[in-house]
């Protein structure tokens, strides 16, 4: 088995040559260095990696952003300390010779960088944990593949691209057994790589996949994710595909959702807690702390809406009738609902289906547990379950449609200053402003093909 306590020995035998040592940037990327084993072994191990605090503070570009009082030019710029957390080190089977660790941030002084986004999760799993609770959850990917190469699909300006498809799969096995060249690899690797894969499935969109992860605890969960996102990525490469997780890559099509899972367990006996107990009164068909921890999620749909979808084009996915959500209720098993109840006994949960693919996972998870702790902090009661189709209801809450939208909301919310904390409140917020100040900078081809000659 691979630990960091079995992995000299791996190393001094010649079956691994490199350790990746990262942790995750703003964007739910993976970030950091590539590190010789020998040198592992002697100078990293025990210390961790330095590494620049700018990459808390930059953009999908890498572009060093202003607000930020974390990191700025004012302060230079300066180190962090990336520490082993030595219950992440997994091989990763598609980089032959390599294995991977995940690390914590802290500063050069050895305290904890609040803002580093292992470390927001990690405080709302500490505050559920301070109230009695284990929060189990699982996070649902789709992404799209292509036929073009990642180089090719720039070279074309990401315009007239190939799907790996031509219908839609939507659990259709004759189409997606002419990509199982690649979902197979998929599948086989991510779980030797100790992320337990349950099935593959074709979805909704011309050349779109779902791959689901089993269920674990939050922060097992957000690394699983990090890795399987990249991983996807590079084994696609191998083989001159291009794959995305876009919220939305084309207005013709299905956008791409990271359905969440959440549920709320007895800390102390590992018990599940979602559902109500033997002759409990439970019209909702949750237990009253189940009921509370979704009353507080739909309570900080609209306030925290900017943490499952973070970017300009998150927004593109929130169509009617188009399996991405629009209204802020709950149904029971109801997929046109932004939340919907599922599973039994020990199962029962609910799924938020507001994130699109494209979120930071450790953003979303901590945001949702965030509003959970809300609604049970608070006692929120559980309104009734919606029935019928939520994409046409009139005077339901809805979804914020933009990210200005998002923007305010965040700005003013509750849960964020409550849960979260000044700092963590004002560096996500000033991450969200500079993204939109971004997307302000560009003149888009849409623009250009509608006013250039017609204005």
């Amino acid at each position: 088995m691979l630990t960091l306590e079995t992995l000299p020995h791996m190393i001094r035998a010649g079956d691994i040559h490199t350790v990746v040592v990262a942790f995750p940037d703003l964007q739910g990327r993976p970030v950091g260095k590539r590190v010789t084993g020998a040198f592992f072994l002697e100078h990293v191990a025990d210390h961790g990696i330095e590494a620049c605090d700018y990459l808390l503070a930059c953009d999908v570009d890498m572009d060093p952003l202003p607000g930020y009082e974390f990191a700025n030019w004012d302060t230079g710029y300066g180190d962090l300390n990336a520490v082993i957390d030595p219950h992440t080190v997994r091989g990763l089977p598609w980089l032959p010779g390599s294995v991977l660790v995940l690390c914590d941030l802290l500063t050069m002084e050895g305290e904890p960088v609040e803002v580093s986004p292992r470390r927001i999760l990690r405080r709302q799993i500490e505050r559920a944990a301070e109230r009695g609770y284990l929060v189990k959850c699982a996070t649902e990917l789709e992404f799209y593949l292509f036929l073009d190469s990642f180089a090719e699909a720039g070279e074309k300006r990401w315009q007239d691209l190939r799907p790996h498809a031509t219908s839609i799969e939507d659990y259709q096995l004759l189409q997606t057994s002419r990509e199982e060249y690649i979902i197979a690899r998929i599948r086989n690797e991510m779980t030797e790589a100790g992320i337990p894969i349950e099935f593959s499935k074709g979805e909704a969109g011309i050349g779109q996949h779902e791959i689901n992860i089993t269920y674990g605890t939050a922060l097992e969960v957000a690394d699983r994710h990090l890795v399987f996102k990249n991983g996807v990525k590079e084994i696609a490469g191998e083989y001159g595909r291009a794959a995305t997780f876009m919220a939305k890559w084309s207005m013709d099509t299905a956008g791409s959702s990271c359905h969440i899972h959440t549920s709320l367990w007895d800390a102390a006996d590992d018990s599940p807690l979602m559902a109500p107990a033997e002759g409990e009164d439970a019209p909702s068909g949750f237990s009253t702390v189940g009921s509370q921890w979704i009353a507080g999620q739909l309570h900080a749909a609209d306030q925290l809406a900017w943490c499952f979808a973070p970017y300009v084009n998150s927004y593109r996915r929130y169509v009617p009738d188009s399996w991405a959500p629009t209204a802020v209720v709950w149904g029971e098993d109801n997929r046109t609902c932004g939340f919907r109840a599922v599973g039994h006994g020990a199962g029962r949960r609910v799924e938020s289906r507001i994130p699109g693919a494209d979120v930071n996972p450790y953003i979303a998870l901590a945001a949702a547990i965030a509003g959970g702790l809300w609604g049970i902090d608070h006692g929120v009661e559980l309104a009734p379950a919606f029935t019928g189709n939520a994409y046409r209801a009139p005077e339901v809450p809805r979804i914020p449609t933009t990210l200005p939208e998002a923007i305010a909301s965040l700005e003013s919310s509750e849960v964020a200053a409550e849960a979260f904390g000044p700092e963590v409140h004002q560096h996500l917020l000033n991450t969200a402003r500079q993204e939109w100040a971004k997307a302000n900078s560009v003149v888009t081809d849409w623009e250009l093909a509608r006013n250039f000659e017609r204005i």
